[in-house]
């Protein structure tokens, strides 16, 4: 059926930022259809991408007919002769269209065509006398007439949020925007590679919960109308992970989407991709060598090498990763030996030594805080950036985590560790906890924190308790963050750079 858009009378009723290069471009659509010509067909044939065909070029035959389609990045007209030069999923390549191999009719038709258009094209590939592998149009179809203009080639979408606000273009004009996403797919894949490999079993968790723990933060709240209740969603997989081991299932992970209602900055952000997973009969150090060689196995199987430059440092991900006691760094970055101290002479200490002025500025009470808590603090505040290369960070403070055993030489401590490259905590890991009786007043002395107003606290989870009551076996368990993983892994300075459609503010 033929449309003529040209007897719309406003068109800014439809196109807020209508301008004359649309109009330009909504009119050569309308001479398309008025040539019979359909400018949105169903479909085309199976294509060859044009990576395949540069790697490939020395064995293919003269007179063989190869099938391309892609987007319209380049025009020069040349009279009787024209080139173009077409984007698709892998690459640019260069198409040759001539009057005397199209004919007089169907060459007409690419006055009408414009740059942003999606072409079909069959034809052989030569190489022009520049060196350039091109192919010879027999025959095109135009697949999709664009009517809003590309950013201008040399300068694109310069301004971070317009480029997130409108992906689509900023993959368009910059390759290795699309290859990150397409990227960030592959390692996915290979992380889901390398679990299956070890009899992990992959389960989903559910998003709405009507409770939510695993992490100390602050939830997003929703309602669900049918049963007229009010829910929260989830800030971690992981109470539910461990209700199907203790169902019986010994090894489990999953990698979804997590939210938690919390601040945004070059690390973090209110939804990510979390990826947890737990093993029966392991312990933390078991999870130190699932992680450390579950990132050597993304970064070969995607990179094809471990070692990558980032921000100027070169940072070796190959297994195995340093391994340092939160206290011992503690003490080479600051000098106060906090694992045999107590709390009231570290914080003398700090005092004399003119420590924590990030804590000064953010009004915290010292004195008021746990032993635990202020070790961490100095961890922060001293020695988290210095991390460069892979490096675990173990045997944590025992006030650090509510879900995780008793470190088995120290009662001060926890067998926990997180991971750090480049000063950017990786991930997370347990001993897991599973004595009952210390579980549910852990979980109690949670509840009670968030009845006092800490909006972090996570409230009782009665399902989780009883769930423990019943058995878990020993376990180690692991949170890793995809985004961050991502950041690193295809060079990117923004965790919203992996992020293929962050929130932007309107």
């Amino acid at each position: 059926m033929k449309k003529n858009y040209e007897n719309i009378s406003d068109l800014s009723e439809i196109m807020r930022d209508s301008n004359e290069l649309i109009v330009d471009r909504i009119r050569h659509l309308n001479q398309l259809e008025e040539r019979g010509i359909n400018p949105y067909p169903y479909k085309f044939k199976e294509v060859i991408h044009s990576r395949f065909i540069h790697d490939n070029f020395a064995h293919f035959d003269e007179e063989q007919l190869l099938t391309v389609a892609g987007r319209v990045m380049l025009m020069r007209n040349m009279g009787n002769a024209t080139f173009l030069n077409i984007r698709d999923q892998e690459g640019d390549i260069q198409v040759y269209l001539s009057k005397s191999n199209l004919g007089p009719e169907k060459y007409e038709q690419i006055k009408l065509f414009d740059i942003g258009d999606i072409i079909g094209f069959e034809g052989n590939v030569f190489r022009t006398k520049t060196g350039e592998i091109t192919i010879k149009a027999q025959e095109l179809s135009l697949l999709t007439k664009s009517i809003r203009p590309l950013p201008e080639k040399y300068h694109g979408i310069q301004d971070a949020d317009l480029r997130q606000r409108h992906r689509s273009l900023d993959m368009i004009m910059n390759n290795d925007v699309r290859e990150r996403f397409i990227n960030r797919a592959r390692a996915m894949s290979a992380i889901r590679e390398f679990m299956n490999g070890l009899n992990f079993v992959e389960a989903e968790t559910p998003i709405l919960d009507t409770k939510y723990g695993g992490g100390e933060a602050k939830p997003f709240v929703t309602n669900v109308n049918a049963m007229d209740l009010e829910v929260f969603m989830n800030v971690s997989p992981e109470l539910y992970l461990k209700r199907l081991m203790v169902g019986g299932i010994e090894r489990v992970y999953t990698m979804g989407r997590s939210f938690r209602n919390e601040g945004i900055d070059r690390t973090h952000y209110p939804e990510f991709t979390l990826f947890e997973c737990y093993m029966a009969y392991a312990d933390y150090h078991d999870m130190m060598e699932l992680m450390e060689n579950l990132y050597e196995y993304v970064f070969l199987k995607v990179n094809g090498s471990t070692k990558i430059v980032y921000d100027g440092i070169e940072i070796e991900f190959k297994a195995p990763w340093k391994r340092a006691t939160m206290c011992d760094l503690v003490k080479l970055d600051t000098g106060l030996d906090v694992l045999n101290m107590s709390k009231d002479e570290i914080v003398e200490a700090i005092a004399s030594k003119e420590l924590l002025i990030n804590i000064k500025e953010q009004n915290l009470d010292i004195a008021s805080m746990t032993k635990g808590d202020i070790i961490m603090e100095l961890f922060d505040a001293y020695s988290a950036s210095k991390l460069q290369q892979p490096t675990f960070v173990i045997d944590f403070p025992a006030e650090s985590s509510p879900l995780c055993k008793l470190h088995r030489e120290n009662a001060d401590l926890i067998e926990r560790f997180e991971p750090y490259a480049n000063g950017v905590e990786l991930g997370n890991a347990y001993s897991e906890l599973n004595d009952p009786l210390r579980q549910r007043i852990l979980l109690h002395e949670q509840a009670s924190k968030l009845r006092a107003g800490l909006e972090t606290a996570s409230p009782m989870d009665e399902e989780f308790a009883l769930a423990i009551d019943i058995g878990m076996p020993p376990a180690g368990g692991l949170g890793i963050g995809i985004d961050r993983m991502m950041m690193f892994l295809t060079n990117s300075y923004s965790i919203k750079d992996v992020i293929a459609f962050p929130l932007i503010k309107r």
